[in-house]
């Protein structure tokens, strides 16, 4: 993935909050970032921002999650495997998507 110089300076301010890259089928063209168990899939754009592809989730046993209700119940889900969507684990999604929101929007060109 060729990336502008701006998006370099976005991904080096991601990379200091504590973002990390990782490889998330099937999004492997996609820069997929974590932060703990959080993860988004982005893209870059023309003009040196980046794009959120799927919005932040949780990881399943290292796979994107997606939020459903269960029983009554919300949970991160991949196939058959679940993760309960706890306070904390909310909490820790919001502080990851604020985190994330904040730094792309320094990102955007004026």
């Amino acid at each position: 993935m060729d990336l502008s110089e701006r998006q370099m300076q976005v991904m080096k301010r991601l990379f200091e909050a504590g973002f990390r890259p990782i490889a998330i089928p099937p999004y492997e063209s996609a820069l997929c970032l974590r932060r703990g168990e959080c993860a988004a899939v982005l893209a870059p754009v023309d003009g040196g921002g980046f794009k959120i592809l799927a919005p932040a989730s949780f990881l399943v046993d290292g796979k994107f999650g997606v939020r459903l209700n269960r029983g009554g119940k919300d949970m991160f889900v991949f196939k058959q495997q679940e993760l309960e969507a706890t306070p904390e684990r909310l909490h820790d999604l919001a502080e990851f998507q604020k985190s994330l929101d904040e730094i792309l929007a320094e990102g955007i060109p004026q």
